[in-house]
């Protein structure tokens, strides 16, 4: 009797974990049911939203996606095969470089290029006063090409990433090897590397366009008509919650199409790069460049930086250099302490849900266990424009069936609310890190555990606890570091007068003070090189 309790009590644990995580979706999903608030209105919001905003927020979505994805493709894959297949000075250093607009949210990159290339901006205004030209002489940033340009040099690296993983682990080998049988290097790159490649590359690429669906900052900053700024107009602007579910859906669509595209390039990799052992692929080495050749390899991986994270990192230190009493130094302190308070708060309990969910796989693999897994692996797909409109229908929908209710009160007006949007999202980001911690805890250690008669909790707290300390700490920096520089989710939800670094960035650049949003964005941009360092030195260390 006791064992089934137990595994009723199990059951319905996970059961109500994965309706906490997932309810922000089902609310979005149960405005379209008959007997939902807008069940009898559904069809015709989306009908009239068809001829009107749709057409323009879809083409504008999709254009910039295209562009973005052909130019991250096109640099990271570029980047990804000159540091893996040929040999030139400055190359291990830019093996790690590669890698520092990670660091850059893309929306304050997008606050630095604004500041300096604008028509009041110091390039601009030298160019007029340097050569007695007049008029505007740059082409204007806030457009869907600047928004195409901040997004390709702020997100390739997810394409370069995995492109010179698989590049690495059977590339060199191969090319040498169509070497040997007289191919040209232009034949070898084109038909052994790039086919090679071309799964990673989709699956970059796919993560790229997910990421540039669910940005908010850069859009609405840019004025870009996109889903993600149409659901905040919809909610905000016109007070309509329906319309912003109907386009948050539309969203969700294309996130799980573009979800399924990553899924299926993840496989091809899995059978694109198995079958040929380490000796074999560390046995070439790669070509050696010189000259000329040596000049426009080392161009090529050193421009992404440039315009990635060394521009606009100048970019934003030329404010603070010319004059620190406009930097808003008094209010800086609270900004950072709800940060880091937020941050904190969210990765404790994300590391915890992941350690439990972890666990329970380990115990038993049964289809409710593995389910809820894959439930919870999904958030981070998800926008943060969705989460929010997910959180906020509940809430209206209480709010509605008993006015004097305080549980909508407690989500809107307290961190709860916040905390459970961040949870959402990135409990996906923690599990994933600790996931791949158990994959090296051997199971001979459990069956050693049980058999000196160590009960489960034991299990967790005196074995495996210590031999995941640092997959658990690496899950916790991450998260903790997304939350820090999460903008969408964090504007709408966040308790009044809790203003945080990302959000006062953003304020502060949409009113015009790009000046004072240059402290705030630094900040996050610092905060950010920390995992990016720790992935470089990983990165080092298993390239040995």
């Amino acid at each position: 009797m006791l064992p089934r309790i137990r595994r009723a009590l199990r059951s319905t644990s996970l059961i109500l974990l994965a309706l906490l995580l997932t309810l922000p979706l089902l609310a979005v999903l149960g405005a379209w049911l008959p007997w939902g608030e807008g069940g009898a209105q559904s069809g015709a919001i989306l009908r009239a939203m068809a001829t009107t905003v749709l057409p323009g927020y879809l083409w504008t979505t999709l254009w910039l996606g295209l562009a973005v994805a052909v130019g991250a493709a096109v640099v990271g894959t570029a980047c990804a095969a000159a540091v893996t297949l040929f040999d030139f000075r400055g190359r291990r250093s830019l093996e790690w470089l590669l890698l520092l607009p990670l660091a850059m949210p893309a929306y304050v990159t997008a606050y630095a290029y604004t500041d300096f290339l604008q028509f009041s901006g110091p390039l601009q205004v030298w160019l007029r006063a340097t050569f007695g030209l007049e008029g505007r002489l740059l082409p204007e940033v806030r457009s869907l090409g600047g928004a195409v340009w901040v997004f390709i040099f702020s997100l390739y690296p997810y394409v370069y990433l995995l492109a010179r993983t698989a590049l690495g682990e059977r590339a060199a080998h191969l090319m040498e090897a169509a070497r040997l049988l007289g191919a040209s290097p232009a034949r070898r790159i084109r038909s052994v590397a790039l086919p090679l490649a071309r799964p990673a590359v989709a699956a970059g690429v796919a993560l790229v366009l997910m990421e540039t669906l669910a940005d908010f900052g850069v859009a609405a900053y840019f004025g870009i008509q996109t889903f993600t700024t149409g659901i905040y107009k919809a909610w905000l602007s016109m007070d309509d919650r329906l319309a912003a579910a109907q386009l948050a859906t539309v969203l969700l669509v294309l996130v799980v199409l573009l979800l399924q595209l990553e899924l299926r390039a993840q496989r091809r990799m899995r059978f694109a790069t198995g079958g040929v052992g380490h000796a074999g692929s560390t046995e070439a080495q790669p070509t050696r460049l010189h000259g000329a050749s040596a000049v426009a390899a080392w161009l090529v991986c050193a421009l992404p930086v440039l315009m990635g994270f060394v521009a606009p990192v100048l970019f934003m230190l030329r404010p603070l250099a010319a004059d620190w009493s406009v930097l808003p130094w008094s209010r800086f302190i609270e900004w950072a302490g709800n940060s880091v308070r937020l941050g904190g708060i969210t990765a404790v309990l994300a590391v915890g849900i992941a350690l439990v969910l972890a666990f329970a796989v380990r115990r038993r693999r049964d289809a409710l266990t593995r389910g809820v897994v894959q439930l919870v692996s999904l958030g981070y797909a998800v926008p943060g424009a969705v989460i929010v409109v997910g959180l906020l229908l509940p809430v209206g929908w209480m709010q509605a069936a008993a006015p004097g209710w305080g549980l909508p009160a407690i989500i809107t007006a307290t961190a709860v609310g916040i905390v459970w949007a961040y949870l959402v999202r990135f409990c996906a980001v923690a599990l994933q890190s600790v996931q791949s911690g158990y994959a090296r805890v051997s199971p001979s250690l459990d069956d050693s555990a049980r058999m000196l008669g160590v009960g489960s909790l034991g299990v967790l707290t005196r074995v495996h606890w210590p031999l995941l300390k640092r997959s658990t700490a690496a899950a916790a920096l991450l998260v903790f570091v997304d939350v820090m520089k999460e903008l969408p989710a964090t504007m709408v939800l966040r308790p009044f007068n809790s203003d945080t670094l990302a959000v006062v960035a953003y304020q502060l650049a949409r009113d015009e003070r790009l000046g004072e949003a240059a402290l705030p964005s630094l900040a996050l941009v610092a905060v950010g090189l920390v995992p990016v360092i720790l992935l470089s030195r990983t990165l080092r260390a298993s390239s040995r």
